[in-house]
């Protein structure tokens, strides 16, 4: 039986290529608006929000499940990204060039760990990251900066 998160690619078995949508990464521009409509409009739950080197960032959980929303005030307006867990992000960046897709970022570090930024073909900028520091969510939770 195959898992759900196993995907048939070109006829291949590309077992656990994205495991779940962890993240959305949202702009916003006008950040306390923001945190405002998810948590007092949308009924959210802000878990933390931070502030760290002039860009700030707060988690947002709007359903008990699924991704958290991460408002972010140094995104650009209409670029959100989804940000999926993978197993191991040279597997997909490989994919990726193999297929003859181009516009690749580098690789760069988040909290929890290697994140590597795309788009796909309509444009939505998706990200893919290994959770190499499985605590670091909890550790944020209860943090409120200025």
């Amino acid at each position: 039986m195959t898992a759900f998160s196993d995907i048939f690619i070109g006829g291949s078995h590309v077992e656990n290529r994205l495991r779940s949508l962890d993240y959305i990464y949202v702009p916003a521009p006008d950040f306390d608006a923001a945190v405002r409509f998810y948590t007092s409009t949308l009924g959210g739950v802000l878990r933390w929000r931070i502030h760290d080197h002039g860009v700030r960032v707060a988690a947002v959980r709007l359903a008990g499940e699924g991704p958290a929303v991460l408002l972010a005030s140094h995104l650009a307006a209409h670029h959100t990204i989804l940000i999926y867990r993978v197993d191991d992000i040279e597997v997909v960046r490989q994919r990726l060039v193999n297929d003859g897709w181009t516009g690749i970022e580098e690789p760069f570090e988040i909290p929890q760990g290697l994140c590597l930024v795309f788009r796909d073909p309509g444009g939505q900028r998706l990200a893919i990251y290994v959770r190499r520091r499985p605590g670091v969510d909890e550790s944020f939770d209860g943090r409120f900066d200025e």
